[in-house]
Order: C-alpha cells, then structure tokens, then sequence
C-alpha cells in the first residue's frame, strides 16, 4: 500500500479512506466514479482517456445499438439529444456516467460512457481531433461523425 501513498495520481483523481471500511479508494473529480484500484496513468504521452456518449441516427453507418435494434430517428432529431444530454451535464441535472449508461447508443454505456486508454490511429479522425484537444475534465461540444453524434469528456 505504500505504493498507492508515493505514485502520483492522474490529473482529477484523488486518493480517499472509505469511513467504513478504512480502505483506501479513488474518486474522479470530474465524474465522481469511485474505485478500489488505482486509475491508470497513461503509458505514453500520446494517450488519452476519454467517456463518450453517442447518438445514432437512421444515417449512421450502423443504425442500430444495444438499446434499439433499427433506430430511425433523423440527423436533426439525434443533434437535438446530444444538444440535450449536454445541457443536462453541463447544468449539474444528471452525472455524465447516469445519462451515458440510460442514453448512450454504444456499447460503452454499462461503464458510464468510459472508452478506456486510446492512442492515435483508434477512433474516427474528428472523435480523435476532438478528444485530443480537451483538456483533462473538459467536455466537449457535440462532434458528428460517421456513427452519429458524440459528446466526449476527457477524464486522463
């Protein structure tokens, strides 16, 4: 354990004593997620971590999702949930974790959105733009691409 006290945390995360247990966890500021491992540190610099929320719409190359198995509601009609989704976050109404787990159409959605650890190369070029601009806690502006319309929060 002393290893946990001496490594730095990423940027957001703190390190916390449950008052139940007396255990030692961490808490992401930004999405309030709380666990027992340490959260991982980027390997390289030319990582990010990032959880996105995505709506698909009936042009989307895969019009389908966990949730529907033929989605056809229009471009306008998916912009307008994201745009949504984003109040929501933005004002403090819902957790970005709770609106990606109940709304999000990618298979992400049961861990909150979460992407994992990616690189360069992994994900369609204006996700990657845009993930790789944010700053650690920043939330994106909606992002269009080929699978439908994003909201993405860098959280490494």
């Amino acid at each position: 354990m002393s290893n946990d006290t001496e490594a730095p945390l990423p940027e957001g995360w703190e390190m916390r004593t449950s008052r139940s247990t007396g255990m030692t966890y961490f808490l992401n500021m930004y999405t309030k997620k709380s666990q027992w491992e340490r959260p991982e540190v980027p390997a390289e610099p030319g990582e990010v971590r990032c959880s996105h929320i995505l709506v698909k719409h009936s042009e989307s190359r895969r019009p389908s999702s966990w949730r529907e198995d033929h989605i056809k509601r229009t471009k306008e009609e998916a912009l307008d949930l994201i745009k949504n989704y984003r109040k929501q976050i933005v004002s403090n109404d819902a957790s970005f974790a709770d609106v990606a787990m109940k709304c999000s159409d990618c298979s992400s959605a049961k861990r909150g959105g979460d992407l994992g650890l990616f690189g360069r190369g992994q994900m369609q070029q204006a996700f990657e733009e845009e993930a790789f601009k944010l700053k650690v806690g920043q939330l994106s502006k909606p992002i269009e691409t080929e699978s439908g319309f994003h909201i993405i929060l860098r959280t490494v």
